[in-house]
C-alpha cells in the first residue's frame, strides 16, 4: 500500500510538519481561488506554526498525518 493521503484537504488542515529532527503542528492556508488539495497535486501554501522553529528558505519537510509522510516540500520564503 502507498503511503499519502486518499482524500482531498482544505484550508485549515492542520498535519505535523518535520523539519530535521523536529516535529510541530501547522495550520495551512491555500492560496486565494483554492479550494482543496486533492492527492497528487502540488501547490503552494502558506502555514502557521504552532510553535517557532529555527529554518530558513530552501530547508525541506515533510507533512505528516498519523505517524505517516502524507507530503513533502520546500519552505519558499519565512515570515515572523
Amino acid at each position: 500500500e502507498e503511503g499519502g493521503r486518499h482524500t482531498p484537504f482544505l484550508n485549515g488542515y492542520r498535519p505535523q510538519f518535520y523539519f530535521r529532527t523536529t516535529d510541530v503542528t501547522g495550520a495551512i492556508q491555500l492560496q486565494e481561488g483554492v479550494e482543496m488539495v486533492m492527492p497528487g497535486d502540488n501547490v503552494e501554501m502558506s502555514v502557521e506554526l504552532i510553535h517557532p522553529i529555527a529554518m530558513d528558505p530552501g530547508l525541506r519537510f515533510a507533512i505528516r498525518e498519523g505517524g505517516r509522510t502524507v507530503g513533502a516540500g520546500v519552505v519558499a520564503k519565512v515570515t515572523v
